[in-house]
């Protein structure tokens, strides 16, 4: 089976679309809008904080990403995503993530067809490369919702993360 070119710029536009558009800068602006005591506030012992979940969002990507489709070696510590109790400075979270973004940026900009049906091995588990960018989407999409949720919770507030749309419009 081949998948054309057409496919894989469409795939990956739309990756780029949640990833740029959407997930990370929602994600930040959550961060911007809290203290660092906040940020790294676990609200039981089976939760993680805001700063734990970004942590996490780095290694998963770098592991699938950058490891998983662009065969660089494989660094991630997963446990210690988790154990860091912070506090992180809000510029170094956010300098992790834009460094990430860079990264992320070059392995989907370089990425090539046959990368989307080729077999690897990430994280133990056996995927094909549109497998990886699934996965990536998803779970960034998962914690970015956990992060907002908290966010609300912690401010009281309205993310407006669709500023004046008119979200009440239907479908054709």
């Amino acid at each position: 089976m081949e998948l054309s070119e057409q496919i894989k710029n469409e795939i990956i536009r739309d990756i780029k679309i949640r990833i740029y558009e959407e997930s990370f800068p929602r994600i930040k602006q959550c961060i911007e809008l809290l203290d660092e005591d906040k940020i790294w506030l676990k609200p039981n012992k089976n939760s993680n904080s805001i700063g734990n979940l970004v942590l996490h969002l780095c290694g998963n990507i770098r592991q699938y990403l950058l490891s998983g489709i662009a065969g660089e070696k494989d660094i991630r510590v997963r446990h210690l995503e988790f154990s860091e109790s912070g506090p992180i400075p809000v510029g170094r979270l956010t300098g992790l993530m834009d460094e990430l973004l860079l990264d992320v940026s070059n392995v989907l900009d370089n990425i090539k067809t046959e990368d989307l049906l080729k077999i690897k091995k990430v994280q133990g588990f056996t995927m094909t490369g549109i497998s990886i960018l699934v996965h990536v989407t998803e779970h960034l999409s998962y914690h970015t919702g956990q992060i907002a949720f908290y966010t609300k919770l912690l401010q009281d507030t309205d993310l407006k993360f669709y500023g004046d749309l008119d979200l009440d419009v239907k479908s054709n």
